[in-house]
């Protein structure tokens, strides 16, 4: 157990270092900013990169709504889904503490002005999104990012190419939905950047752990009961 944690320690830290790193550090910057769709790949890029470096330890979940839906699909067992969060809630927090020291350096950095990349909707949505279409699209994303997890793992399946097919997933949800909420379908990953956001992110917190919890559940449900394969 404590390598299986280890492991989702590592993998969320990355997750939430590369993707939200990308997006505090590189998505804007001056003339070479890399934008959304580089924003987009740099969180593919964390989760096919540690789901071959740590996903035969643990599953590779790095995300709480992922180890929720893994348990509603019969994947994980209960004993397990608790510690999991908490860890990689802890990992996504610690990468948040590093990126904040490393962006503080910045001349000018002021991490609740920026939003930190953090999550928001209505005018903290980057495109001004409302309430309704923030619940629909972190609901709809999710479930749909479990499906493809599910599916991808699944012992018919070419595994060896589930990370690739994991990380592509995550890279279309965000090319989709950054200009909606920023894109959480990740609470370890929404809650690590509002900490240090510190104002309007953590008041809107609340649903980017409700939404795609009951999104991943959805998901897990969903392949169980009408996709998987019976013996």
């Amino acid at each position: 157990m404590l390598k299986k944690l280890s492991a989702e320690f590592f993998g969320t830290f990355w997750l939430v270092f590369g993707g939200c790193g990308s997006a505090v550090l590189a998505a804007a910057f001056p003339l070479l900013g890399i934008g959304f769709v580089g924003v987009s790949l740099a969180f593919g890029l964390t989760v096919v990169t540690m789901a071959y470096a740590v996903g035969h330890i643990s599953g590779g979940h790095f995300n709480p709504a992922v180890t929720l839906g893994l348990f509603a699909g019969g994947r994980i067992s209960a004993k397990d889904v608790i510690l999991y969060i908490i860890v990689q809630v802890i990992g996504g927090i610690a990468a948040a503490a590093v990126l904040y020291l490393i962006a503080s350096g910045q001349s000018g950095f002021n991490a609740t002005e920026s939003g930190f990349a953090s999550n928001g909707y209505g005018e903290h949505s980057p495109g001004g999104f409302s309430l309704q279409s923030a619940i629909i699209i972190e609901l709809v994303l999710t479930a749909f990012f479990l499906i493809v997890i599910f599916g991808a793992t699944d012992k018919n399946a070419p595994t060896k190419f589930a990370p690739l097919a994991i990380g592509l997933a995550l890279t279309l949800i965000h090319l989709i939905s950054i200009p909606v909420t920023n894109t959480s379908v990740n609470p370890a990953r929404s809650t690590a950047v509002a900490i240090f956001q510190g104002t309007w992110a953590i008041e809107q917190l609340w649903l980017f752990w409700l939404v795609p919890l009951i999104g991943g559940i959805i998901g897990g449900l969903v392949y169980r009961g009408l996709l998987q394969k019976n013996e």
